[in-house]
C-alpha cells in the first residue's frame, strides 16, 4: 500500500509482474480491478499542469469520459505500492517494471494489419451482402511509428519483441513518454462531433480499423468487437474513407463547443477569465527588492492589456492591493496569523474594493503599487522574519472565487482556462498556517513540518479544486525550506522554482509562467492490445475515480487525472508483454480530454500501431535511444529521494549498463567482457551523463536544489528531460555558425567559444586565446548568447545563462558537464571526437596540455571498469 508518510512526487503507480521471480514489495497481493496509482514520493513539485483533479464534467457526454482503469482477468495483480527499490540487475536479471521506451518516427500513416478475420462465430447480414473487413488505409504505406520527436506520443522502439521473456528485460524496458498538452505540427485533424467509440471498451474509431464498406461497420483494434456507425462509414470504395478524418490520420481532435455544450460561454481574449494573483514577500533587503520591483515592472508590460490582475504582499499580515484608488497604493490589511474568517473575507469581497482589474484599466495603478514596495526595516535576519506565505495564498483563492465563494464549494466552475497564483518568495512560510518555526532546532520542529506539510497540500488541493494553479518562484540567499512548499505547488499542477536572485531570470519565468496556461480538467486514457499491461506511470497526474462501465462494459483502460494540461509537461508510460505475442501488430491509443482555454472540450486521440518481430537485432535497430534513456532516468530519479538514494541509483545505473550488454550484447572471443550492443550505443552514453550530472552526481550541493532539480525533471517534456539528462554542445565558427560536438572536455580549445545547454541551465565558454582577442570574443559572445537565447525562448522554467573565461571559478559549471575523453588514448578520442582530426599537431599538443588530472574516468574507463567493451560511436 502506498505509505502515507512519504510525501508524493508527480504521480506514478506499479503493476507487479506475473513472473514468480519478480521481487515485490508486498507479501500480499489483493486482487483490485484496476492498476492503481500511488502517489510517488512527492519530493519535487511536479512541473506546470495545472488541473481539476474532478473528472470533468465538461468533457462532453458520458461516452467522453472513458471507463475506470481495469487490468482483464488473467493479467498480472496490480497492487498500491510506495516506488519500487532500485532493481537488482543480476544475472539471471528479475524482471521488475522497468520503464520501456517508445520510438520516435517520422508521421506516417501506417499500414493495417492484414488477414485477420471477424471475431464472430456467424457472418453478420450486411445490406449489401458483402461481410469483408476493409482497411481504410492501403496496405502499401510503409509501417512505422507515427510520430517523431515533433509529436505528443513518443514510443521507445518502432516495433515489439513478440517473446515475452525476451521482451520484459526490465533494464532496457519499453513505454512512451505522452505530452498532452504539446502543440505539434502539422496539427491534428480537426472533427466537429462526436466520435465513434467501441461499444464494448470505448477505443475510438482510428486509422487502423477494418471496415465493412456494405454496412459501415467497424471493428476496435483493441477488443476486436464489431461497432455499427450508424450508417456513417457506409462506402463504395476504401478511398471514400479516407474523407473521414479519423480514418486517415493516427491523430484527431474532437472539438465541441458553442451550443453543443451549454455552460459554453465565448471569451474575446484567452485570458480574460482567468485571472492572475501575484503574491509577494515583503521581508526582502533593499538589494533584492530593487531586483524584485524590475521584474514586476517587466511583467506588467509583458502581459495582454485583457489579462485580469490581482496583488497582495504578505510578512506578518496579508495586504491586499486596491486598484480603485487611481492616484495612490492602497491595500485593505488582513491578519496572517491565522486563516481569515468568513466574516473577514465578506467585508473583503463585498467592500468596495476593487482587487482584479484587466492591465488596460489599471497598468499605472500597479506601477505605482510596485514603485512604493519599501525594504525590510527590523534588524531581524532574513530566515528568522515572520512570512504568512500560506495564510497569504488562502486570501488570493478566496479572490480569485469571488463574492459566490460560499455557494460554489462542491461546486465545479468552469473558468476559460487555470486561473493562476504566482508566489515571489525570498524566504520559508515561518508564520500562520502552514509554517515552520525559524529554528531546525525548535524542540517540536519535526511535528510541526509535518502538520505544516499536510496543510500545504490540502491548501493545493482546494486550489486544484477551483481550477487554481499555485507557482512558488523563490530568490535570494535565504533558504526557504522547499520540502514545505513543494506540496502547495505540486497538488495545485504548479511548480516551484529556485533562482539565485530577483534579476533576468526570475523575471523571465515570472512572464511565462502567467502565460503557459494550455487546459484544465484534463484526463488521459490509456488503451493497448490484450497483449501489453501498463506497469507504471510517471508524471503530474493521480489515478481517476471513473466509473463508466455502465457505458463500455469490458472498458480496461488506464485514466489520469492530469493536474494541469501545459505543453511543458509529459507522462512517462512503462508497459510489458503479458505473455508471448502471436499477432503481427500491437496497438496503443492515447485519449487526452481537457477544456481550452476558449472554454472548448477537446479530444485529442493517437493510435500508434506497431509491429511485433522474433529477431532481437531488428527490435534493436527499431529502439530510439533518446526516449529509451529518458523512461529510464525517470523511472530511476522516482527513487532517489534524497542524495543518499541518488548514490544509490548512481549504481543501478552501473547494473542496468552491464545487463543490457549481458542480454542484448555479444562476448568477445577468448574473453570475459561483453560488448554494449552498437544499435544502442548513444544509450550507454546519455546514462553516463546521467549518473555524474546534477540530477544523480555532485554537481550542485545542496539538497533543495536537487529536490527541485528533480521533481521538474520527473514531470518534464521529453525535449526539456533529455537535456537536463544530456547536454547539448555547441561550438562557435567563424561567421556566426555552430557546430554540434559531443559534450567531451575536448571541446575546451582556447581559440573556441562554446555553448552547452543542459535544460535548466546553459553555459557559454570562452577560450583563453579567444577572450584575450577583444573584438573576436565580444563578436563570439553576442553570436553565443543569442544562441542559447533561441535555444530556451519557450522554456519553462527559463534556465540561468551563465558565460565565463576559461581558467575562471566559475568554469568549473562548465568543465564539470563534459565527459573527461582527454584521459582516452588519441584513437579512442578520434573515434568519439572526429573534430580533432581537424587540428595540427600543435593545437592538439597545446589541447591536451591543457587539462588537470583528477580522477573523474572518461565514459570508456567507466564502460572498461563494468566489464564491458565501449560501443562504437554511433
Amino acid at each position: 500500500m502506498a505509505n502515507p508518510t512519504q510525501p508524493s512526487v508527480g504521480y506514478s503507480f506499479t503493476a507487479t509482474s506475473p513472473n514468480p521471480d519478480t521481487p515485490s514489495p508486498q507479501t500480499e497481493k489483493t486482487p483490485i480491478p484496476r492498476p492503481p496509482i500511488s502517489s510517488a514520493p512527492p519530493r519535487f513539485p511536479p512541473p506546470k499542469l495545472q488541473h481539476d483533479p474532478i473528472a470533468s464534467p465538461s468533457i462532453r457526454t458520458p461516452n467522453m469520459l472513458s471507463p475506470a482503469n481495469g487490468v482483464n482477468s488473467g493479467s498480472p495483480i496490480p497492487h498500491l505500492s510506495t516506488p519500487p527499490g532500485p532493481p537488482v540487475f543480476t544475472s539471471p536479471v528479475r524482471p521488475a517494471a522497468v520503464p520501456f521506451r517508445t520510438s520516435p518516427a517520422t508521421p506516417q500513416p501506417v499500414a493495417f494489419s492484414s488477414g485477420s478475420s471477424l471475431p464472430t462465430s456467424s457472418p453478420p447480414h450486411f445490406s449489401n451482402g458483402s461481410a469483408e473487413l476493409q482497411h481504410q488505409v492501403p496496405d502499401v504505406i510503409e509501417e512505422t511509428s507515427p510520430y517523431g520527436k515533433s509529436s505528443c506520443v513518443l514510443i521507445s522502439a518502432r516495433k515489439v519483441l513478440k517473446q515475452k521473456k525476451q521482451a520484459n528485460v526490465p533494464s532496457l524496458g519499453f513505454g512512451a513518454l505522452v505530452s498532452p498538452g504539446r502543440e505539434v505540427s502539422p496539427g491534428p485533424q480537426i472533427i466537429q462531433r462526436d466520435p465513434h467509440r467501441c461499444h464494448n471498451c470505448g477505443a475510438y474509431a482510428n486509422i487502423y480499423c477494418k471496415i465493412i464498406l456494405g454496412s459501415g461497420q467497424w471493428q476496435c483494434v483493441v477488443c476486436h468487437n464489431l461497432n455499427g456507425s450508424e450508417g456513417e462509414y457506409v462506402a463504395s470504395s476504401k478511398e471514400e474513407l479516407r474523407n473521414f478524418p479519423e480514418l486517415s490520420s493516427p491523430m484527431v481532435d474532437y472539438v465541441q463547443t458553442g451550443n453543443n455544450r451549454p455552460s459554453y460561454v465565448p471569451v474575446s481574449d484567452s485570458r480574460m477569465s482567468a485571472p492572475i494573483i501575484l503574491v509577494i514577500d515583503e521581508c526582502l533587503d533593499e538589494p533584492h527588492l530593487q531586483h524584485l520591483q524590475s521584474s514586476l515592472h517587466a511583467f506588467v508590460e509583458s502581459i495582454p492589456p485583457t489579462a485580469r490582475i490581482g496583488i497582495i504582499l504578505y510578512g506578518r499580515t496579508v495586504s491586499v492591493y486596491d486598484y480603485s484608488e487611481d492616484s495612490i497604493a492602497s491595500a485593505d490589511v488582513l491578519p496572517g496569523d491565522k486563516s481569515p474568517t468568513q466574516e473577514s473575507l465578506k467585508a473583503l469581497l463585498y467592500g468596495a474594493g476593487v482587487y482584479l482589474s484587466p492591465m488596460h484599466a489599471s497598468k499605472q495603478v500597479a506601477h505605482d503599487i510596485f514603485s512604493s514596495l519599501r525594504p525590510y526595516k527590523l534588524n531581524i535576519p532574513e530566515a528568522s522574519r515572520d512570512r504568512c506565505l500560506g495564510t497569504a495564498v488562502e486570501v488570493a483563492l478566496s479572490i480569485i472565487q469571488g463574492p459566490t465563494a460560499e455557494m460554489s464549494r462542491g461546486v465545479v466552475k468552469r473558468a476559460g482556462g487555470n486561473s493562476r497564483i504566482i508566489v515571489c518568495a525570498g524566504g520559508p512560510n515561518t508564520y500562520g498556517p502552514g509554517s515552520v518555526p525559524h529554528s531546525f532546532t525548535h524542540p517540536n520542529y519535526p511535528h510541526m513540518e509535518k502538520t505544516a506539510l499536510k496543510w500545504m497540500e490540502l491548501l493545493g488541493r482546494e486550489a486544484h479544486r477551483h481550477n487554481t494553479v499555485i507557482d512558488i518562484l523563490c530568490a535570494g540567499t535565504c533558504p526557504v525550506r522547499v520540502p514545505v512548499l513543494q506540496p502547495l505547488a505540486k497538488a495545485s499542477g504548479g511548480v516551484l522554482v529556485l533562482h539565485d536572485d530577483f534579476g533576468e531570470a526570475f523575471g523571465v519565468n515570472l512572464q511565462r509562467a502567467s502565460t503557459r496556461a494550455a487546459g484544465s480538467h484534463g484526463l488521459l486514457e490509456i488503451r493497448c492490445s490484450d497483449d501489453i499491461l501498463v506497469t507504471q506511470v510517471v508524471g503530474p497526474g493521480e489515478e481517476a475515480h471513473l466509473d463508466t462501465h455502465e457505458t463500455f462494459k469490458n472498458d480496461t483502460a488506464l485514466s489520469i487525472q492530469m493536474l494541469s494540461v501545459e505543453e511543458t509537461q509529459s507522462f512517462a508510460v512503462s508497459m510489458e508483454n503479458k505473455g508471448d505475442i502471436k499477432s503481427d501488430h500491437v496497438f496503443f491509443q492515447f485519449a487526452i480530454q481537457y477544456s481550452n482555454v476558449y472554454q472548448a472540450d477537446i479530444s485529442r486521440v493517437v493510435t500508434v500501431r506497431l509491429p511485433t518481430v522474433d529477431n532481437v537485432s531488428a527490435y534493436l535497430e527499431s529502439v530510439q535511444d533518446e526516449v529509451v534513456a529518458v523512461l529510464i532516468a525517470k523511472r530511476t530519479l522516482l527513487r532517489a529521494k534524497n542524495h543518499s538514494d541518488a548514490i544509490d541509483m548512481r549504481t543501478t545505473i552501473d547494473e542496468r549498463v552491464k545487463d543490457v550488454a549481458l542480454k542484448f550484447g555479444s562476448q568477445v572471443p577468448k574473453s570475459k567482457l561483453y560488448r554494449f550492443p552498437k544499435e544502442l550505443s548513444a544509450l550507454s552514453e546519455i546514462l553516463f551523463h546521467l549518473r555524474r550530472g546534477p540530477l544523480l552526481g555532485s554537481i550542485i550541493g545542496h539538497e533543495d536544489e536537487r529536490s527541485v532539480l528533480r521533481s521538474l525533471f520527473l514531470n518534464a517534456s521529453f525535449e526539456l528531460s533529455l537535456r537536463m539528462v544530456a547536454p547539448r554542445c555547441l561550438m562557435h565558427r567563424e561567421g556566426g555558425t555552430f557546430e554540434e560536438l559531443p559534450a567531451h572536455d575536448l571541446a575546451m580549445q582556447s581559440d573556441k567559444a562554446v555553448v552547452l545547454d543542459h535544460g535548466t541551465d546553459v553555459f557559454i565558454w570562452l577560450g583563453a586565446e579567444l577572450a584575450a582577442d577583444e573584438g573576436r570574443s565580444a563578436a563570439a559572445l553576442a553570436a553565443c548568447r543569442t544562441l542559447a537565447e533561441e535555444l530556451t525562448e519557450s522554456r519553462f522554467p527559463a534556465p540561468r545563462i551563465l558565460a565565463f573565461k576559461e581558467g575562471s571559478s566559475q568554469a568549473r559549471y562548465f568543465v564539470s558537464r563534459l565527459i573527461p575523453a582527454h584521459k582516452d588514448p588519441p584513437y579512442e578520442q578520434e573515434a568519439r571526437f572526429p573534430q580533432l582530426r581537424s587540428l595540427t599537431t600543435e593545437q592538439r599538443t597545446k589541447l591536451k596540455s591543457s587539462f588537470l588530472f583528477f580522477d573523474d574516468p572518461s565514459f570508456c574507463e567507466w564502460m572498461r571498469s563494468l566489464r564491458l567493451v565501449p560501443p562504437e560511436p554511433s
